[in-house]
């Protein structure tokens, strides 16, 4: 696992993963630990995995990409939309003084809150809600990121960033037919200032709970 993990590391280099931090947020946290036993000796591959629920762990280099763009800061709160698996959140910990991550699916909350005991990682607050309803009692938030694709600008998570805050979200493009990464910054005078980074391929960021049917 650890060659893998060092020749996984190098490719993120080769692709442009430059911040150093984030790439040491990477090494230190074993992404074997979020995949399914199945897709174990795939743990660091460049792909994305089912983690059951109809969803996915993200891409290593998605992942990288996203945390790179988010431009942390040891102090600040951020909130995630869409645990998943806990991978995504596992390396924001390591780079924010407190995370606030929501899941709609209960059973793969209860899987991650699990996984980051199990690794003592305890900056990370979870609930189980509508994702797109955000942590108003949370709020304002330094940066958002939104781990799956949503069909138009999330106004009410926008609503709960801090001055100069920034949010990070899949963005749908209906009219060609695709998804791209976006950038969202507010500058001092409360303007959206937007822009547009990869294309990509996220599960949709849907309404409403999913409750827990499976006892862990």
């Amino acid at each position: 696992m650890e060659a893998r993990k060092i020749r996984l590391l190098l490719e993120l280099r080769r692709q442009g993963i430059s911040d150093t931090n984030v790439l040491t947020a990477i090494e230190s946290i074993p992404r074997e630990h979020f995949v399914d036993e199945p897709f174990l000796d795939q743990a660091y591959d460049n792909i994305a995995l089912p983690i059951g629920s109809g969803q996915t762990i993200s891409q290593p280099f998605i992942v990288a990409k996203m945390t790179s763009a988010l431009e942390l800061g040891p102090r600040m709160k951020v909130l995630e939309v869409g645990t998943g698996s806990g991978y995504q959140a596992a390396i924001l910990s390591k780079l924010c003084r407190r995370l606030y991550s929501i899941e709609r699916h209960q059973y793969l909350a209860e899987i991650a809150s699990i996984r980051f005991n199990n690794l003592r990682l305890t900056n990370i607050v979870q609930k189980v809600d509508d994702g797109n309803q955000g942590w108003h009692e949370q709020a304002p938030f330094d940066r958002i990121i939104v781990t799956a694709c949503a069909p138009t600008l999330p106004s009410k998570l926008i609503s709960q960033l801090s001055s100069d805050g920034l949010i990070i979200f899949p963005l749908a493009d209906i009219s060609k037919k695709c998804q791209h990464i976006v950038k969202i910054n507010l500058n001092s005078d409360g303007e959206i200032v937007q822009e547009k980074l990869l294309e990509v391929r996220f599960v949709p960021l849907l309404p409403g709970v999913v409750p827990n049917k499976t006892k862990i």
